[in-house]
């Protein structure tokens, strides 16, 4: 026979009443309320208030206990499921903290808003109770548990231990952390790693330079950097990138980037252009190109820089074609075959060159042979002309702009644009000194600066317009804010499709040698450019 309201106030009363020292003598009483979980909704509501009030009175009855309210907690009521859920918490004591933690996390996959929220404020208030019991029941589901069930106790984890008080996060209750993540790596997708990662690097015994250490080789593991790479696997190529994007914040002037780098010199650059992405949208090479470039600046000593150097080389020429021959029966350049000036894919390689050229400052000297120098200064010089019109010509669209006026979609672009050309620029210069020097420093186009600046534009001067130059005094308008992955994620053909048409078709800055294309908008930009390529080619 159920149990009634009025059975369940009566026995309710009797324990209220009874004195904490016999209390136990009414296990009776405690019975009957436990037996409400088998009544109608009213009976399982208070049953779901009245069972945890006198659960630690009755060790006897634990587990009958806490079998009862979770079948509470699973009922079809979603109000009661609510109730008995929001008690749980009071459950978490001694050895039980782990049966709760894992009975909390096994609640995560409920589809209700409200209930889940619930599910996530009682899996707090135990955390504070009692981290490492909590973590013990929140890793026994990430590792056994149903995959939606690990999908979101990774993500409860990834999100809510940054925000726990400090004296729950003990050096104990950090290192179970690690061990436990380590054993969760051993079989993840890459979302999970990514949440991983991020769980592990709010630990503060990590953030010393030893603990990022041990990320890195965390990462190292998993990024198989003593395999072969499988230019036409995406998954093989998307795992690479992911922990290399990981990698990347761990990376200083004591924690080096030499294996990602030396990896990426020796397997990646001699398959660019056979990379496959599981993603259709990203234009892989650039994206491959982007990291190798973040990541050169903490490269350390390395076994073979010549190799990887040469192989740079290699890479860039790729991208830095020969001025074209050709000429009309007028005498006049022949636009049709113009060869293509890829200024993003530029600035990763000169930059990248750039860094490791330091670790080898004779590299253009003695390594590599008269008539190959010459041929890479003439493309150098080839490069840098082009570079210069199109400088000038940002410089005068953007001229005068400030605040508001720079923040517009277009003018966006044309500020990061700027930037790219003028890094190249820059590096450029560095590489026409005789011997080539390797001490300017640039900032990346793509890196985020902390502090947008007025900034008032000028016209270059003539003498600052000569082949590898850079501009004195020149002011860098700032650069749009992105989202920390959009660093490792930009849309292919961002510049392309958006200032005036420059398009190289393969996503990136480019344009095509001097044969330029141009919107309606901006037809007298075209015959101004033009007229200054024509006559810089036949100086």
């Amino acid at each position: 026979m159920a149990v009634t309201i009025e059975e369940l106030y009566r026995n309710y009363g009797i324990l209220a009443d009874a004195k904490p020292e016999d209390l136990s003598q009414h296990k009776d009483a405690y019975q009957v309320i436990l037996d409400g979980v088998k009544g109608g909704p009213k009976e399982k509501r208070l049953a779901a208030q009245f069972i945890p009030k006198f659960f630690s009175s009755f060790p006897e009855l634990a587990d009958a206990a806490i079998n009862a309210q979770l079948d509470l907690c699973e009922d079809e009521d979603v109000s009661i499921r609510r109730q008995a859920i929001k008690e749980l918490p009071r459950f978490a004591a001694g050895e039980n903290i782990v049966r709760v933690a894992d009975i909390l996390t096994q609640l995560l996959q409920t589809e209700d808003s409200a209930e889940f929220n619930q599910v996530n404020t009682a899996l707090v208030s135990i955390f504070k109770m009692d981290a490492k019991a909590t973590l013990g029941g929140l890793f026994s589901q990430i590792l056994q548990g149903e995959d939606i069930v690990r999908e979101r106790a990774i993500k409860f984890l990834s999100i809510k231990l940054k925000t726990m008080p400090e004296d729950a996060m003990t050096k104990e209750v950090e290192d179970y952390i690690f061990t436990e993540t380590k054993k969760v790596l051993e079989d993840v997708t890459g979302e999970e790693f990514v949440l991983l990662m991020r769980i592990l690097m709010v630990l503060k015994g990590l953030q010393t330079m030893s603990g990022r250490q041990q990320l890195v080789e965390l990462v190292v593991e998993q990024a198989f950097l003593e395999q072969a790479l499988n230019p036409a696997d995406p998954d093989t190529v998307d795992r690479l990138l992911q922990c290399t994007r990981q990698a990347l914040p761990l990376f200083s002037k004591n924690v080096h980037s030499t294996r990602f780098v030396t990896y990426f010199c020796d397997h990646v650059l001699p398959n660019l252009s056979s990379l496959t992405s599981p993603v259709a949208e990203l234009d892989i090479q650039l994206e491959v190109l982007k990291l190798l470039a973040e990541m050169s600046p903490f490269c350390g000593d390395m076994e073979k820089v010549e190799t990887n150097l040469t192989m740079l080389f290699e890479k860039l020429l790729e991208f830095m074609p020969l001025p074209p021959e050709a000429e009309g029966e007028n005498g006049e350049n022949t636009l049709s075959d113009e060869p293509k000036l890829q200024f993003s894919y530029v600035e990763c390689l000169l930059f990248s060159f750039h860094q490791l050229g330091k670790k080898l400052p004779d590299f253009l000297i003695d390594k590599i042979n008269a008539e190959r120098l010459k041929d890479f200064k003439i493309r150098l010089q080839y490069f840098a002309r082009g570079l210069q019109v199109y400088i000038r010509q940002l410089r005068v669209a953007l001229q005068g702009k400030t605040g508001d006026a720079l923040k517009t979609e277009e003018n966006k672009i044309k500020v990061v644009a700027l930037k790219i050309t003028n890094n190249i620029n820059v590096l450029i210069k560095d590489l026409f000194h005789n011997p080539p020097s390797y001490k300017s420093t640039v900032t990346l186009s793509w890196k985020p600066v902390q502090k947008a600046e007025a900034v008032a534009l000028k016209r270059p001067s003539g003498e600052d317009m000569g082949a590898g130059s850079t501009m004195k005094k020149q002011l860098s308008p700032p650069l749009p804010r992105r989202d920390a992955r959009q660093i490792y994620n930009p849309p292919s053909g961002k510049y392309s499709a958006t200032i005036g048409n420059f398009s190289n078709g393969e996503g990136g800055l480019g344009f095509r040698g001097t044969g330029w294309k141009t919107d309606v908008a901006q037809t007298y930009v075209f015959f101004l450019i033009l007229s200054d390529i024509l006559s810089l080619l036949h100086k």
